[in-house]
């Protein structure tokens, strides 16, 4: 009964849609083929598998929600666990420090594209790509000044990290058949202020210049910008501006985390300026008070952002994350909401008639076009979501909460 429900419902969308010239059938087709990258660092609060230390290098995560994983083999029972209530293949985003390590220390200047062999193995198995990011974080050597620290020492540590960092993302994207998205994150600033705002960017800028010297083809570069850190609040070395600057003269992927600007800027507005010279990567959260790193939902400004791509016709020149760590709720579910909610705010802005919504623009008609805008979003969408989460076996509406909380009772819940 419940199949024959969602069935009618979204036979009305379908009409309802059509009516304003959306091909429903059409947009299905789209969702299906957008593939998000979901982040390992959900499931064990970002500590990875080299040390199981504290966080440190201006991150950090709240909460102690029991449950979370201990190792590689919960980490990826875990993710398979929160993929299987996930409409569509997705991708798997890994931070250098999940390296599979076999129990031994490997210094982050020493990582090698054998230390992921078994994720690559796990990944295809899985039918899972993957993405990747280096790692300055949560190291002796992290201080407060990674790539840009004026002790030539410590610099060229971390250049030779994320150099491998690169060749093992070249890797990735030989063997997945597609490429490896790698980001290029560091905490690089100063808790106070400082007078030598130069200096330290030089140093990026050339320690940037050494680490994509060699060109790959199967691995695309990003570079990702902040405000600031915590404890490291006064000046960031790798701002929004020299983030965009660097990567449109070198023609890398900007990475725009939709909590690494002022809390009165909007990351949607961004992408029409930044689409016009490069390619984008997000990393979508919910900034509460800032970088709060909030499981992403069905919200206001990611539904602005991910509009904006689709009115941008930018589906194939942008690549979709998401960037959050919340431990103070069921980490599973965490995962389930923030990327079924990134999937949603897709869906919503596909369905969007756009072309009428332009003809309306075109001829001055801006009474219309607001009055559209605002009738839109009463539109039956659930309906087409609630078909799409059937047709790709996964479960519809908050059936995936008691499942959850089953995998809980039997198994995160038993781990100390």
């Amino acid at each position: 009964m419940k199949e024959e429900l969602i069935t009618k419902a979204y036979e009305v969308a379908k009409e309802r849609y059509a009516a304003l010239g959306v091909d429903v059938e059409k947009v299905m087709e789209q969702l299906q083929k957008v593939a998000i990258s979901m982040h390992c660092w959900q499931a064990d609060d970002v500590l990875g598998f080299e040390s199981g230390s504290s966080l440190t290098g201006g991150i950090q995560t709240t909460g102690n929600y029991p449950g979370k994983a201990r190792n590689m083999e919960e980490l990826r029972g875990d993710i398979l666990k929160a993929a299987s209530y996930i409409p569509g293949k997705h991708r798997l985003n890994l931070h250098e420090i999940y390296g599979d390590f076999g129990g031994t220390f490997v210094d982050r200047d020493q990582v090698e594209v054998k230390h992921f062999e078994s994720w690559m193995q796990w990944a295809a198995e899985n039918g899972m790509k993957l993405d990747f990011n280096s790692t300055s974080f949560s190291h002796p050597k992290s201080g407060n000044l990674s790539l840009s620290n004026p002790d030539k020492s410590i610099r060229d540590f971390w250049i030779e990290h994320t150099k491998r960092c690169r060749a093992i993302a070249e890797e990735m994207g030989r063997r997945q058949g597609d490429s490896c998205i790698m980001n290029l994150w560091v905490h690089d600033g100063s808790k106070d202020v400082t007078v030598n705002r130069m200096k330290y960017r030089e140093l990026f800028k050339d320690s940037l210049d050494q680490i994509f010297a060699t060109e790959y083809k199967n691995m695309k570069d990003c570079l990702e910008s902040k405000v600031f850190g915590i404890g490291l609040e006064s000046y960031t070395v790798g701002s929004n501006e020299f983030c965009v600057g660097y990567s449109v003269q070198h023609q890398k992927l900007i990475t725009i985390d939709t909590g690494h600007f002022h809390p009165t800027e909007s990351a949607a507005d961004k992408v029409s300026s930044m689409m016009l010279f490069v390619e984008l990567m997000l990393h979508v959260s919910r900034p509460i008070r800032w970088d709060s790193d909030h499981v992403t939902i069905m919200d206001d400004p990611t539904l602005e952002l991910f509009q904006e791509i689709v009115r941008c016709n930018a589906l194939d020149r942008v690549h979709i994350g998401l960037d959050y760590f919340d431990a103070s709720i069921n980490r599973i579910g965490a995962y389930v909401i923030g990327t079924r909610a990134a999937q949603k705010c897709m869906l919503r802005a596909l369905l969007e008639p756009l072309a009428k919504l332009r003809e309306y623009e075109a001829a001055g008609q801006g009474f219309q076009r607001l009055a559209l805008l605002e009738e839109a979003k009463a539109l039956p969408w659930n309906a087409v979501w609630d078909m799409f989460c059937l047709k790709n076996n996964v479960p519809v509406g908050e059936e995936f909460i008691a499942e959850i909380e089953k995998y809980e009772a039997e198994v995160t819940s038993k781990r100390n």
